[in-house]
C-alpha cells in the first residue's frame, strides 16, 4: 500500500475534479421527489444528473424504489466503465501500467458482479447483504486507482478511466444505510438458506471426506494445488468442494476466482502444509496482485494451512493472502510475511485460531472481518521502520466494514524480542479517511507503544476514524497514555463493544454454523 500523503491528495482530487462532470451543474430536476431524495446523498448533483438522463426512467413513488433506481444507474455506469477499461489495454505504455490496468479489469468485473447481486430478485438478500456488496463495489474501484498510484503510473491511464461510478455507489450506500441495521440473514437450523441439506449433513460430520487430494509425492489425485483447483472449476454445480492438501511446501501463486464458490482447502496443519510465493510491489506487482493466494469465490474455507510471502521487508508490500470472498472462513491457518501480510480486501470474513506475522500494516484492507482467538506476532522490521498491526481502509462512512480483533493475543515474534527497545509497535494507523478498528478483550504484550495508535500523515483522518479498545489486558493494554484523537475511544459500554462481535458485525450466527468452525457470537 502506498505510504505517502500524495496518494491521499491525489485520490481526493480524482474524486472531486476528474471524476466530476461539468454538465452536472446544469441540472433542473423535473421531480421534487427526486430532488429531495438526491439531496440525501453525498453526491446530489451526480444523482440528479444521471436519474434525469436515464433513458428508462420511471419516476419512483417510494424511496425504496428510488434506492433500486439509484443502484440500477450505478450498475449501468459500471458496465460502461468496464467496457471502456477493457478497450484501454492497447494504450498501456509499459509493464507497470499494464499490471495496474489488469487489476482494474478484474476489479471492474467484480464491481459489476456485486451491483448485480444487490438487484437480483432471486438472491433474497437483506439490506445488510446489499450494504456489504455495495461496500465491496466501492472498495474495488478504490483498489483500482491505488494500483496505478503505487506503481508510479497515475499520470496517464487514470485520467482515461475517469467516470462517476464511485460517486454513484456512495449515493447508493447512503440511501441503503437506513435499512441495513438488521444484520441477520435467512437461515434454517443454524445454516443459511444457500447451504443444501446434503451440505449441512456433510459439515456436521466429525470427518470430512475430500473430493480431491493433492500430494507432492504422487499419492493423491494431483501434485499441485493449481491442478486440483483447475479440476474443481470444471465440476458441475457450486456445492461445497473439498480439496485436501497433504503436507509439503507448495511454491504456487493461486487465484480462486468469483466463479469458484464453496471451495474448501484442508491442510495437514499450519506447520506442515505451506503455500508460498514472493511477489512484491518492489518486484513490479501491485499490492493487490502480489498475493501468494488470492480468493474471491464466495464461501471459501481454509483449514490447517500456512500462506506465506517470502519477498522480505526490503521489497515492501508483499501479500501472503488476499481475500475478497464473502462469508469466508480461515480456521487454524498461518499468515507469514512482512509489510502487508494479510489483505482482508472486502466482504465478510472470519478468522479463528490463526497465527499472523508481519511488520508494517500487516493486517489491512476494507472487509468486515472478525479475528477470534488469534495469535498476532510483530516481526523485526527494517531499520527506522515502525510496526503497525492494522491499516483499515474504509473510504465511506456508510460502508459496513472494519477490523475487529476479539479475544486474541498481540506478541513480539522471536526475531523482534531481542531488539524490542529499538522498534516501536502500534495497534494501527488510518490508511483511509473512515478507518475503523477495534481490539476487544485481547492480550496486548509490552511491545505495544503507550500511545497505542500511529498517525498516517499529519492530521489525516484523526477526526473521522473509529478506533476503540474494550477490556484488553496485558502490559501494553493501559490506555492512560493513549492518543487523544477525536476518533479514538476507550469503549466502556458493552452495547457499543457488541456492535463488533461475530453476531453483529458479520452476521455470523446466520452463516458460520454451516462451516463447522467453532465461534463465539458475543463478547
Amino acid at each position: 500500500m502506498a505510504t505517502k500523503l500524495g496518494l491521499i491528495l491525489f485520490l481526493t482530487l480524482i474524486s472531486f475534479s476528474t471524476f466530476f462532470s461539468p454538465a452536472l451543474s446544469k441540472i433542473n430536476p423535473s421531480s421534487s421527489d427526486i430532488n429531495s431524495w438526491c439531496n440525501q446523498t453525498p453526491y446530489p448533483d451526480q444523482c440528479k444528473y444521471f436519474v434525469n438522463h436515464d433513458p428508462h426512467k420511471v419516476i419512483p413513488k417510494q424511496k425504496a424504489d428510488f434506492n433500486k433506481l439509484a443502484m440500477q444507474i450505478a450498475l449501468e455506469r459500471a458496465l460502461k466503465a468496464e467496457t471502456h477499461t477493457k478497450n484501454l489495454g492497447y494504450k498501456c505504455r509499459n509493464e507497470r501500467e499494464k499490471a495496474a490496468w489488469e487489476d482494474c479489469l478484474k476489479l471492474y468485473e467484480s464491481t459489476v458482479l456485486q451491483l448485480n447481486r444487490t438487484l437480483d430478485p432471486t438472491t433474497k438478500c437483506t439490506d445488510f447483504d446489499s450494504q456489504t456488496w455495495l461496500s465491496t463495489a466501492l472498495t474495488n474501484l478504490e483498489t483500482c486507482r491505488t494500483g496505478f498510484v503505487e506503481l508510479g503510473v497515475s499520470d496517464y491511464m487514470l485520467h482515461l478511466m475517469s467516470n462517476n461510478v464511485s460517486e454513484l455507489i456512495c449515493n447508493s450506500l447512503a440511501l441503503n444505510k437506513n435499512g441495513s441495521t438488521e444484520m441477520q440473514t435467512y437461515y434454517k437450523d443454524g445454516f443459511p438458506s444457500w447451504v443444501t441439506p446434503g451440505d449441512r449433513k456433510l459439515l456436521q460430520s466429525s470427518s470430512v471426506r475430500p473430493n480431491l487430494v493433492v500430494a507432492q509425492d504422487g499419492s493423491g489425485n494431483y501434485r499441485t494445488i493449481k491442478a486440483a483447483l483447475d479440476a474443481a472449476a470444471k465440476r458441475s454445480g457450486s456445492g461445497r468442494f473439498i480439496i485436501r492438501v497433504k503436507k509439503g511446501v507448495y511454491g504456487e501463486n493461486l487465484e480462486i476466482g468469483n466463479k469458484m464458490k464453496n471451495i474448501m482447502l484442508v491442510g495437514d496443519g499450519l506447520r506442515d502444509t505451506i503455500i508460498t510465493g514472493s511477489r512484491s510491489v518492489a518486484g513490479g506487482s501491485t499490492t493487490f496482485n502480489s498475493a501468494t493466494v488470492a480468493v474471491t469465490g464466495e464461501g471459501f474455507i481454509a483449514q490447517g494451512i500456512t500462506f506465506r510471502n517470502t519477498a522480505g521487508p526490503q521489497n515492501h508490500q508483499a501479500v501472503a493472502l488476499r481475500s475478497g470472498s464473502d462469508l469466508s472462513v480461515f480456521y487454524r491457518c498461518g499468515f507469514e510475511g512482512y509489510q502487508d501480510t494479510l489483505y482482508v480486501h472486502s466482504q465478510r470474513q472470519f478468522y479463528k485460531e490463526c497465527y499472523i506475522y508481519g511488520t508494517v500494516d500487516f493486517i489491512f484492507g476494507n472487509a468486515a472481518v472478525v479475528f477470534q482467538n488469534c495469535m498476532i506476532y510483530a516481526r523485526k522490521p527494517m531499520d527506522k521502520q515502525k510496526n503497525t498491526i492494522t491499516a483499515q481502509g474504509r473510504t465511506d462512512p456508510n460502508q459496513n466494514t472494519g477490523i475487529s480483533i476479539h479475544n486474541s493475543r498481540v506478541m513480539a515474534a522471536s526475531d523482534l524480542r531481542p531488539v524490542l527497545s529499538s522498534f516501536k509497535t502500534y495497534l494501527g494507523r488510518p490508511w483511509k479517511e473512515y478507518s475503523r478498528t477495534v481490539f476487544l478483550r485481547t492480550y496486548l504484550d509490552s511491545l505495544v507503544d503507550p500511545a497505542g495508535w500511529l498517525e498516517w500523515d499529519g492530521n489525516f483522518a484523526l477526526n473521522t476514524l473509529y478506533y476503540g479498545e474494550y477490556k484488553n489486558s496485558g502490559p501494553g493494554s493501559s490506555t492512560s497514555r493513549r492518543v487523544r484523537w477525536r476518533g479514538y475511544r476507550v469503549i466502556t459500554d458493552p452495547t457499543e463493544a457488541s456492535r463488533f462481535t461475530v453476531a453483529n458485525f458479520i452476521a455470523g450466527r446466520s452463516w458460520l454454523p454451516a462451516t463447522n468452525v467453532p465461534f463465539s457470537a458475543g463478547l
